[in-house]
């Protein structure tokens, strides 16, 4: 399998690449990928876990007991507990959000897939969801996988990331162009 030297090159790669080739060498893809999306949901909803991952005024010891109370209270399998218990052991645990992204790209790559970063204002329906997918599928000529963020800055449209490439359509950058042209 090729890898890109961008996801190497990080530490949050590094690690995520580690989870991975266990991952897939234990045929556990599906669960650990399971896992991180619930950990991603609860880092977005979670001011208190996003804290306990980035504060450092949190002892390693500390932040080792807690995410491992975490993990099981979220029913996290056994691969993405002990990844977790690594990360808070070496004191790395601000670099999960990174880590689940560059294990999402890897693990889309691995399906075939292209993973596309999408930024709405508000939360997207399935169905916005399921439209986009088969747009973006249309232009790509590849089946893709959506990362789904919110951002109300962008004030309305969607923002897409798929590679090097961006397709800015949010009324803050609309807004912020007329803006411009206007001043003349």
């Amino acid at each position: 399998m090729e890898n890109s030297g961008g996801i190497q090159a990080s530490l949050a790669g590094r690690y995520a690449k580690a989870l991975f080739e266990l991952a897939r060498d234990e045929k556990m893809l599906a669960a650990v990928s399971a896992s991180l999306s619930t950990l991603k949901q609860m880092l977005a909803e979670s001011a208190e876990l996003r804290q306990l991952t980035t504060s450092p005024l949190v002892a390693r010891a500390d932040a080792a007991k807690a995410i491992a109370a975490v993990a099981a209270s979220l029913k996290l399998d056994s691969l993405t507990t002990n990844f977790l218990g690594v990360l808070a052991k070496n004191g790395r645990l601000g670099q999960i959000a990174p880590a689940i992204r560059a294990f999402s790209d890897l693990a889309a790559r691995h399906r075939g897939e292209i993973t596309a970063q999408v930024t709405s204002a508000h939360p997207l329906s399935d169905d916005q969801v399921a439209q986009l997918k088969t747009t973006l599928k249309g232009q790509l000529g590849r089946d893709v996988t959506v990362d789904l963020n919110v951002d109300p800055a962008i004030l309305g449209g969607l923002i897409v990331k798929v590679g090097s490439r961006q397709i800015d359509g949010s009324i803050r950058t609309k807004l912020n162009t007329l803006a411009t042209a206007m001043k003349g």
